[in-house]
């Protein structure tokens, strides 16, 4: 069964308050937009990662475990020094297979990985949970031996978010040699957040041959929906975010098209991600 592994879920904000400190306000997005948008794909699986700007109240997406029963599992942000054990039992209980931490957005985190990382280390392995990081590509570069050694799964969001570099850079080579470890996972998602394009579909072809290379057993595909705002079309707290004008069927397409073999995108879109988030 094919899987999205990378999608947000968005409620009503007087429901579902989104943080005060914010540079827009989401847009609605509901589970069965989802559903509806990825059933001409067969999409059926997916996994919904927490969005920013609901920091640490995962509601929303436990609700939406709950919904899809069985076909969802979740990546959720926590504060390691409150949230207790049973709360985390629950979590995992309900479908949670991981832990995000985002030095990406303008929300991000303010400490540095490496104390991020050793916050919720102890608690992703004690529940065999992964680590999900989405930073830049010259953090993950300087963090590589702290990944490297990580006691968890690690799950790099987004091609590792290389900026305009290419493949064979210093940094790249750090990434691609980083991802040949037998634990160090990426997501093959939102081609537009590496790309000058912000309507980009289609992953650069040098660095998917170069990624592919380095790990096509732990490769799993997302379509980052619903396509969040560029930063730079963020706005302020009060302004609802146009999110990117992209339909489902095109990037799932753009994604095959620039795989161009069943061999590859097949296990990347379905056998991959079952093994990692356990379904």
């Amino acid at each position: 069964m094919r899987c999205d592994s990378h999608v947000h879920i968005v409620g009503p904000p007087d429901r579902y308050p989104q943080a005060a400190e914010r540079t827009y306000l989401a847009d609605i997005a509901t589970l069965k937009q989802l559903e509806n948008v990825s059933a001409t794909r067969a999409v059926r699986r997916f996994v919904i990662v927490q969005p920013s700007f609901y920091g640490v109240d995962n509601s929303l997406l436990l609700e939406s475990l709950d919904a899809l029963a069985g076909r969802g599992r979740g990546v959720a942000v926590i504060n390691p020094r409150v949230t207790s054990a049973r709360t985390l039992a629950t979590y995992a209980k309900q479908g949670v297979r991981g832990l995000r931490i985002n030095l990406y957005s303008p929300l991000r985190e303010k400490a540095p990985l490496t104390n991020r990382f050793s916050d919720i280390a102890g608690i992703a392995h004690e529940l065999n949970w992964h680590i999900e990081v989405i930073a830049p590509l010259s953090t993950l570069s300087e963090n590589a031996t702290l990944l490297e050694k990580s006691p968890v799964p690690v799950v790099i969001d987004h091609y590792g978010v290389y900026g305009g570099l290419d493949p064979v850079q210093p940094e790249s080579r750090i990434l691609l040699k980083l991802l040949e470890m037998p634990h160090v996972w990426i997501k093959l998602s939102a081609p537009y957040r590496v790309s000058a394009d912000p309507l980009a579909t289609k992953p650069d072809p040098a660095w998917l041959a170069a990624i592919l290379a380095a790990a096509p057993d732990r490769c799993v595909w997302g379509s980052d929906w619903p396509h969040t705002p560029p930063h730079n079309e963020q706005f302020g707290s009060n302004v609802l975010g146009v999110y990117r004008s992209l339909r489902y069927e095109t990037v799932v397409d753009g994604f095959m098209a620039a795989v161009g073999s069943a061999e590859l995108t097949e296990p990347t879109l379905a056998d991959n991600p079952a093994r990692l988030y356990e379904f």
